[in-house]
């Protein structure tokens, strides 16, 4: 393992298994530390996608939330360590698809009780391919003033009181995260603090072993001595006892074993963590002590006398001119969460809305990230604005004219429709211009206007699963269910609707490809052959071309297109479009001042 330094004031981590608290921890010793990039740069809870909303000193951002490992290995590249809150039951596995992640160089697994047999393997594989474990049953680590795991250090206050805001010139390796908390807070009064501290766990089988970073920290120049706080059970020591005699480490080492108290029981004792029981003789706490301190380690006589020998270690160092003083400072303060701060007075106050859309706090309104001035300055359209504003990226031109030319043939269709019809009568009835457009597009659903989506959903899937038109009718058929995008009040198979034709001739000429058209018009030919009024209609014309848009652009992955077709993206176009219409209806019987409508009696069937 040796190698060097794990962590900088750069690292970014993905921690896995929401958990508030530890990360907004972290975020806050972030702001401490005068970093400028938060250094969780995404959560992974299975089953979730999102943003979560944590605080970075005052500002409050929004972290990405990812399903899966992988999916936020892949987006976010620099994030180089797994921090693994997952329970003692999935903590293996998910560590070991972190492992395998290109992009993952650190694994920190907070559980404990982790099937020894497991972690094997992950040391095995960790070994293998030169990555670091850290655990199990580990609080985690800190580098000083650059980057945490966790809860590692506890509170900002315990943070402060360490001194672990700055860099110093210890570095610290124990098994035991309480105990670390203990010595952060001694070696902080007796020496310039910790420059990198490592909690290795509890387990009789930790990811990495105390001369693993013992040896790490003998090569990183920063680190001038070093502490060691091992306890009974095991023989991790020992190894740490062949570096020091085989002279793989040249910087001062102060240690302490604990549970040299064992000896004062008739029986064999668990201390706490699993490996912390001592198993013979080589295995106690005197045994590892004598064997550290005849290998050249400073061991004092008793866990009280730790802390002098660590001063007195220190002071060496600084009068042999090895460690310059370090010019003190104080921190910045940490805002208080609102729970804390109603007493005193201090309050910061979450957002209620995440928007990726747009933005207007500069100097002119950005749409994806795109200047209002850019978007007028290049010529661009209404297709392309909705491409921002609904997609979040630049579709190519032909995606955005095909926009287009939706809306333009979809914005009316005659005012004896159901929308038109609805438009017509309330603003006949004195309502205003929000309250008559919405009249009419609440009529549209699955009977009117709604079906795009559903078109696109029924067709992609039926093509996707290399259905004939045969096998994909008929078992429409079965279900009871009506193909959408199919069939025409008024057009027939020898009078096809224009804006059909329209549609197609652009997609054949301007469309890499149009699979899913040509799958929808092979389906029309089928039920043509049922009925002549079973035509493919606007919806379906649209629905299947806007498949063919998605997955010819290149710009969208199979996911994104699922999740568009089911959030709606594509009925939203007919939305859109017929709103202008009933914006037209609206004004025309204003215009022409139309008395309120009365539906004529003689075209009501009154019957009992």
């Amino acid at each position: 393992m040796s190698t060097g330094q794990l962590f900088s004031k750069t690292t970014q981590a993905l921690f896995y298994n929401y958990k508030q608290l530890p990360i907004q921890r972290m975020l806050d010793f972030d702001f401490l530390c005068g970093r400028e990039t938060p250094s969780v740069a995404g959560i992974i809870n299975p089953g979730s996608e999102g943003f979560q909303k944590l605080f970075f000193g005052q500002e409050e951002i929004a972290i990405p939330v990812h399903s899966t490992i992988e999916g936020a290995c892949a987006r976010h590249l620099t994030a180089d360590v797994f921090i693994n809150f997952a329970s003692f039951r999935s903590a293996a596995a998910s560590s070991m698809a972190a492992l395998k992640q290109p992009t993952i160089r650190v694994v920190a697994i907070i559980a404990e009780g982790v099937p020894e047999s497991d972690t094997k393997q992950l040391i095995a594989y960790a070994r293998a391919n030169n990555k670091v474990v850290i655990g199990p049953a580990t609080v985690g680590g800190i580098q000083a003033g650059a980057f945490k795991i966790g809860d590692t250090a506890g509170t900002i206050d315990n943070i402060i009181q360490c001194k672990l805001y700055r860099p110093g010139s210890v570095g610290f390796v124990s098994k035991s995260g309480g105990m670390s908390n203990e010595l952060y807070n001694t070696i902080a009064r007796v020496t310039d603090g910790i420059y990198e501290g490592i909690a290795i766990g509890g387990d009789v089988f930790p990811g990495s072993t105390l001369s693993d970073h013992v040896l790490r920290f003998n090569n990183i120049p920063e680190v001038k001595m070093i502490v060691v706080l091992g306890e009974l059970g095991g023989r991790d020591e020992y190894s740490l006892v062949e570096a020091l005699k085989q002279g793989k480490v040249s910087k001062p080492v102060v240690a302490w074993v604990s549970g040299t108290c064992a000896r004062l029981f008739k029986s064999e004792v668990q201390f706490g963590h699993a490996g912390a029981k001592s198993g013979g003789e080589m295995e106690s706490a005197q045994a590892k002590n004598q064997a550290l301190r005849n290998a050249g380690a400073v061991v004092p006589d008793s866990f009280e006398a730790l802390e002098e020998a660590i001063k007195q270690a220190f002071d060496k160092l600084l009068e042999e001119g090895q460690i310059s003083p370090i010019k003190e400072f104080t921190p910045p303060q940490i805002p208080e969460d609102l729970s804390s701060a109603i007493k005193s007075g201090k309050v910061r106050a979450p957002t209620h809305i995440i928007s990726t859309i747009s933005d207007d706090r500069g100097e002119e309104p950005c749409y994806s990230g795109v200047p209002m001035s850019s978007i007028v300055e290049q010529g661009l359209g209404v297709g392309d604005v909705i491409s921002l504003l609904w997609f979040k990226r630049t579709l190519p031109r032909y995606c955005t004219q095909f926009i287009e030319i939706c809306i333009m043939l979809c914005a009316d269709n005659g005012p004896c429709v159901s929308a038109a019809h609805n438009t017509i009568v309330a603003a006949r009835a004195g309502k205003d211009l929000i309250s008559s457009l919405v009249s009419g597009l609440l009529t549209i659903g699955p009977r009117f206007g709604g079906t795009i989506d559903d078109a696109a959903r029924y067709f992609m899937d039926a093509y996707d699963r290399n259905l004939t038109p045969y096998e994909f009718v008929e078992s429409m058929k079965k279900k009871g269910v009506r193909v959408p995008g199919i069939g025409h009040r008024n057009k027939r198979g020898h009078n096809k609707d224009k804006r059909v034709e329209l549609l197609q001739k652009f997609g054949r000429v301007h469309f890499p490809s149009v699979k899913y058209m040509e799958y929808a018009v092979q389906v029309e030919t089928y039920t043509l052959s049922k009925a002549s009024n079973l035509a493919l209609n606007v919806d379906g014309a649209i629905g299947s071309l806007f498949l063919d848009l998605l997955s010819n652009s290149g710009m969208f992955t199979k996911q994104e297109i699922d999740e568009i077709v089911e959030t709606g993206y594509l009925n939203s176009l007919f939305v859109l479009s017929r709103s202008i219409g009933l914006i037209g209806h609206t004004f025309d019987q204003k215009r022409l001042k139309q008395p309120q409508y009365q539906h004529p009696k003689e075209d009501v069937l009154y019957t009992k």
